[in-house]
This record gives structure tokens, C-alpha cells and sequence, in this order.
């Protein structure tokens, strides 16, 4: 999260002195759900998501657009062993151009995104048979993650 506050306070202004731009921050699914074995990965992407919407905000006012990508599992070398439905890169990077010209603040650019912010406004135990489904793949990727290093 602090990585992307300074990426984005180095680049600022030289946005602002080219008349504004586009700033893109890609979050995850997990913004919204915190997982058994991902709480750190979700608190940070939970935190990231807020102080998106606050730089938003305060970069609008020079001309900049700030556009949260969230996207769940995407085919991307890091979930190759996780035999889950994965979006597609180009597909997901479309989307995310897309949003960003209509002046998008979020683009949820997958189902398990758009079903995930879905349960936001609903009973919270409906969503922990989702937490759990998850859980085991994203620890997967987790693992995955740490043996590719």
C-alpha cells in the first residue's frame, strides 16, 4: 500500500503539469473478503482500496482520474498450479482501459470480483461458504507463490 502512495505522489505532478492522466491501482477481490491464510494480503489490499478512494478524490482536482482495477484469479504465472476459472490478461487489461476512458472509478473485471463486492451489501454469513471455497485456492497460490521465488 505504501509502494502505491509513493508511486503515486512521484507521478502526480507530473501529471498535473501534462494537464492530468489516468492512474490505475490494481487491488483484488480480496479488497472485500479476508481469507483464513491471506489476512495480511486482504488487510493491505482493504487498506489500499480506501486510500484509493481518497486519492481519487484529491487528484481530481488536478485533472488526474484514479480507476481501482479488482480482479480475482487471472491467468498469470503465479496461479499456473491453481485449477480454478481464471480471467483472461487481455480481457482484463480491455477492461480496465475501458473504465478508465468512461472515467470509471472501479472496474470489477471478473465474476468472482463482481460477486464478491456483490455480498458487501448483504448478510456476511453468506459470504464465509465463499470464504472458505477460496481459502484453499488462494493459499495454493500463496504457496505457489513462495516455492517461485
Amino acid at each position: 500500500m505504501l509502494g502505491v502512495l509513493q508511486v503515486v505522489r512521484a507521478f502526480a505532478p507530473v501529471l498535473e503539469r501534462n494537464g492530468g492522466g489516468a492512474v490505475v491501482d490494481v487491488l483484488s477481490a480480496l479488497s472485500w473478503l479476508h481469507l483464513p491464510g491471506a489476512g495480511a494480503y486482504g488487510a493491505a489490499k482493504a487498506a489500499e482500496w480506501a486510500m484509493g478512494n481518497a486519492l481519487r478524490q484529491e487528484l481530481a482536482e488536478q485533472g488526474t482520474s484514479l480507476t481501482a482495477l479488482h480482479v480475482g484469479y487471472m491467468d498469470t504465472d503465479m496461479t499456473a498450479g491453481l485449477d480454478v476459472p481464471k480471467a483472461d490478461p487481455a480481457l482484463v487489461a480491455r477492461a480496465t482501459l475501458d473504465g478508465v476512458e468512461a472515467g470509471e472509478p472501479e472496474v470489477l473485471a471478473d465474476d468472482t470480483s463482481r460477486g464478491v463486492k456483490s455480498l458487501l451489501s448483504g448478510d456476511l454469513r453468506q459470504a464465509l461458504p465463499v470464504a472458505r471455497l477460496t481459502a484453499l485456492a488462494e493459499m495454493r497460490v500463496a504457496v505457489h507463490h513462495r516455492c517461485a521465488r
